[in-house]
C-alpha cells in the first residue's frame, strides 16, 4: 500500500510539474505576441487631420471586415421574425420544413455573432492604442488637464466606429427589410413606414443645433476637470461640476423632448399598421405576428438614427477640437471658455 501511494504522489508531483511548464509556456508565449503587438504599434501613425476619415482610411480593412460581420449578421437577425411567421403556419398546416429552415439560420446566427465579437475587440483595441499615441505625440505641450480630456474625448471617435456605426447599420438595414416586407403585406404598411421616418428626420434636424452647443460647452468645461481637481478647492471643484450638471440637463432635455415627439409618431404608425392589417384579405395568423412584429422592430430601429445623428454632431465638435486649427466655420457656433466661465 505504502508503495502504491508513493507512485501515486510520484505522478501527482509529475502531473503538476507538467501543468506548471504548461502554464509558464503559455504565458511566456502571450508576453512574446504581446511584445510583437507592441513593436508593431510602435510604427503605426496616424497621419494627417484626426477625425473618423482618417481612421478609417488607416484601417479600411479591419473596419470594413467588421461592418460586413455586422451586416451579415442583422440581415439575418431582420429574417428571423419572417421565418417564425412562416414556421407558425407551417407547423399548424403539419409541416416542419419552415421549422428546420429557422433553426438553421439561428445557428448560422449564433455562429456569425461570436467570431464578430472576437474580431471586434482586437480590432478596435488597436485603433485606440494608435490614436492615444499620436495624440500624446501631438500634444505633449499641453497640460495635462486638456490633454487627458482630449484623449477621453478622441476615444469616443472609435466607440462610435465600434458601437455607434454597427447599430446604425443595423438599423439601416432592418429600416429596408422592413419596409420590403410591409409592402409586400399591404403598399399602404410600406407607405407608413416611409411617412414615420421622413417625421423622425424632421423631428432631429429642429434640434441639431441644440446638440452641438450643448456638447461643446461640456467639452469645453471637462478640458478644465484635471486642473480643477488638482487645485483641490472645494468651491471650485462644486461649481465645476455644477457647470457640468448644467450642461448634462440642457442635453437631457433636448434629448427627451426629442424622444417623446418620436414616440407619439410611433405610437400613430402601430395604430395604424394594426388597424390596417385587419382589414387584409386571407390574413393569416402568422402574418398578423410578422407585421406587428416588423411594425415594432421598425420603431426600435428608427430610434437608432436620432441617437447616431446626435453622435454625429458631438464628434465632429470633437474633431475640431482635438486638431490645432479650426477648418470649418461651424467652430464658430462653439460656446467657447470665457462663455462656458460666465454662466
Amino acid at each position: 500500500m505504502e508503495a502504491v501511494a508513493g507512485h501515486s504522489a510520484k505522478m501527482d508531483t509529475n502531473q503538476d510539474e507538467i501543468l506548471d511548464s504548461v502554464v509558464l509556456l503559455y504565458f511566456h508565449q502571450d508576453d512574446q505576441r504581446l511584445n510583437l503587438w507592441e513593436q508593431g504599434i510602435e510604427s503605426m501613425e496616424l497621419n494627417g487631420r484626426l477625425g473618423l476619415k482618417t481612421l478609417f482610411r488607416h484601417y479600411t480593412l479591419k473596419v470594413i471586415t467588421t461592418w460586413g460581420l455586422v451586416l451579415l449578421e442583422n440581415v439575418q437577425l431582420a429574417l428571423i421574425p419572417l421565418l417564425i411567421g412562416l414556421a407558425i403556419d407551417g407547423l399548424l398546416s403539419g409541416d416542419v420544413r419552415e421549422l428546420g429552415i429557422l433553426a438553421g439560420v439561428m445557428v448560422v446566427l449564433t455562429v456569425t455573432s461570436v467570431i464578430r465579437r472576437r474580431y471586434d475587440t482586437r480590432t478596435y483595441g488597436t485603433i485606440r492604442v494608435t490614436l492615444s499615441k499620436t495624440l500624446q505625440q501631438r500634444y505633449a505641450q499641453l497640460p495635462v488637464s486638456a490633454r487627458s480630456a482630449r484623449m477621453d474625448m478622441a476615444r469616443e471617435l472609435v466607440d462610435f466606429l465600434e458601437d455607434d456605426a454597427p447599430e446604425l447599420l443595423t438599423s439601416v438595414v432592418q429600416i429596408i427589410v422592413v419596409f420590403i416586407v410591409l409592402l409586400t403585406f399591404h403598399v399602404y404598411l410600406g407607405l407608413a413606414a416611409l411617412v414615420t421616418l421622413a417625421a423622425v428626420m424632421l423631428c432631429y434636424a429642429l434640434f441639431h443645433g441644440c446638440f452641438y452647443r450643448y456638447n461643446a460647452a461640456m467639452n469645453e468645461q471637462l478640458e478644465k476637470q484635471v486642473n480643477v481637481l488638482e487645485a483641490g478647492q472645494h468651491a471650485s471643484v462644486l461649481k465645476h461640476f455644477s457647470r457640468l450638471r448644467k450642461w448634462e440637463i440642457k442635453l437631457s432635455d433636448a434629448e427627451a423632448t426629442v424622444y417623446g415627439l418620436i414616440f407619439l409618431l410611433q405610437i400613430l404608425f402601430i395604430v395604424f399598421n394594426l388597424w390596417l392589417s385587419s382589414g387584409i384579405a386571407d390574413i393569416s395568423a402568422g402574418k398578423i405576428f410578422s407585421i406587428v412584429h416588423y411594425s415594432w422592430e421598425f420603431i426600435g430601429a428608427v430610434l437608432v438614427i436620432p441617437t447616431s445623428l446626435q453622435g454625429f454632431a458631438r464628434l465632429h465638435e470633437i474633431t475640431e477640437r482635438i486638431n490645432p486649427e479650426p477648418t470649418s466655420t461651424d467652430t464658430d457656433a462653439c460656446i467657447t471658455g470665457d462663455e462656458v466661465l460666465r454662466t
